[in-house]
């Protein structure tokens, strides 16, 4: 398995992980969305993304950001990660989450956090592995 930042020879397996993600979230999105999404990654600058590569196939994604906060200057959110259905239960998510951890240390961001559906109890097995659950609950503003 390799993680690495993605290409632009990655964009047609991204894709399909992508809208697999917020298919999967039920919030689908239009297809300049996705467009606009994929420009915004390769760029590197304000969202940041990683592939997971076994046999030369893109099968994992994740994208994460970094910001400031009151009480530290960079924190790092992983905000999206997904694994194709056919490889999962064989480390791609949790090698995810390491390589974002790796870069979220050298942005030097003091946290690295992220949420998931309290529902999703598949995903809420490996997280409660390599991560501390904190009992917090969001709550989504309408901006509409």
């Amino acid at each position: 398995m390799h993680i690495a930042p993605f290409t632009a020879s990655d964009h047609d397996r991204w894709h399909v992980l992508a809208r697999g993600y917020k298919t999967f979230y039920h919030t689908p999105l239009a297809d300049a969305a996705y467009d606009t999404a994929w420009a915004r990654i390769l760029t590197n600058e304000t969202v940041f993304g990683l592939g997971a590569t076994v046999d030369g196939e893109l099968v994992g994604i994740t994208h994460f950001l970094f910001h400031t906060s009151t009480w530290t200057l960079t924190v790092c959110y992983l905000q999206d990660l997904f694994v194709d259905p056919e490889v999962r239960g064989k480390g791609v998510a949790r090698a995810l989450i390491e390589g974002v951890a790796t870069a979220a240390r050298t942005h030097g961001a003091t946290r690295l956090y992220w949420l998931t559906h309290d529902d999703n109890a598949t995903a809420r097995t490996l997280y409660d592995k390599v991560a501390q659950y904190n009992n917090f609950i969001r709550y989504d503003y309408p901006m509409e």
